[in-house]
């Protein structure tokens, strides 16, 4: 039976990682086979690159993945960054400064651009506990000293939902805004997304759109599914991805990207899933 797709598109977080971290023995099997009969898998996260390099030699990847939203196409199996995208940080100071304006004080980290390069968080953000390594710096400015790929925005009182959109209206085409995972609301370059990364990673391997299924669980992955000729929605993912997505799968704690990819190497076709 012939795979339908030349390309696997995966996010990481609550799509093939576990909340452990980890990725299940059927998932990699699953990606594997699906490797086998031709595919291309690529990892596409919002997480900067030395925030995923640990997890891609873990998985021993060796391919190409797109990280930081899209600003990074990182080529894992020669530790080398073959793209990157900056932020501007003179309109992001004046993006935040707006978004400030209408909902008051934010707490702050930030995403230092290259293969080193360290989260900043400043005072009042609060960190998801875990491995995921981050600086504390006592005085906010010194997260605008050199090159940046996104901020991460928090606020005291409003939700994630209410913020990003909140921040989205306030900021208006100075940077893009997007929601990312649980208190993960950030500030990217204007017209950053997945699929822009995805799109310069794919055209590198000389597989299109139309050859590509992608999975993910949060609003940040709505450009991938628009680029992507099949979206699979995670059951765990946000409503707003779930609206657009061709077909929701299972949990990602239970193995939804592997369900659609089985069923995909025993069938060979795409099953039309209503949303």
């Amino acid at each position: 039976m012939t795979f339908p797709f030349k390309l696997v598109a995966t996010d990481l977080d609550g799509t093939l990682l576990r909340g452990d971290e980890t990725v299940s023995d059927r998932t990699r099997e699953a990606l594997v086979a699906a490797t086998s009969a031709g595919a291309a898998h690529i990892v596409v996260t919002g997480r900067s690159v030395p925030w995923t390099r640990h997890i891609l030699d873990d998985l021993g990847y060796d391919g190409l993945a797109v990280c930081g939203q899209g600003a990074q196409v990182y080529h894992a199996g020669e530790h080398k960054l073959l793209t990157s995208l900056t932020l501007d940080r003179q309109l992001a100071g004046l993006a935040l400064s707006k978004v400030e304006a209408e909902v008051g004080p934010l707490a702050l980290a930030a995403s230092r651009d290259g293969l080193e390069g360290e989260v900043l968080v400043g005072p009042g953000y609060q960190v998801h506990e875990g491995r995921l390594p981050y600086v504390f710096v006592e005085d906010a400015s010194e997260m605008w000293a050199a090159p940046l790929n996104k901020v991460y925005l928090q606020h005291p009182e409003l939700d994630d939902d209410a913020l990003a959109t909140a921040a989205r209206a306030a900021v208006g085409n100075l940077v893009d805004v997007v929601m990312a995972g649980p208190g993960v609301v950030e500030i990217l370059p204007l017209g950053l997304s997945k699929a822009t990364g995805l799109s310069l990673a794919a055209r590198r391997l000389g597989v299109k759109a139309a050859d590509t299924i992608a999975f993910g669980d949060m609003p940040n992955d709505i450009p991938m599914f628009g680029w992507a000729r099949h979206g699979v929605a995670m059951a765990n993912a946000h409503d707003t991805l779930k609206a657009v997505a061709h077909e929701i799968t299972a949990s990602n704690e239970h193995d939804g990207i592997a369900v659609v990819l089985e069923e995909l190497l025993r069938t060979g076709s795409v099953a039309a899933t209503p949303h």
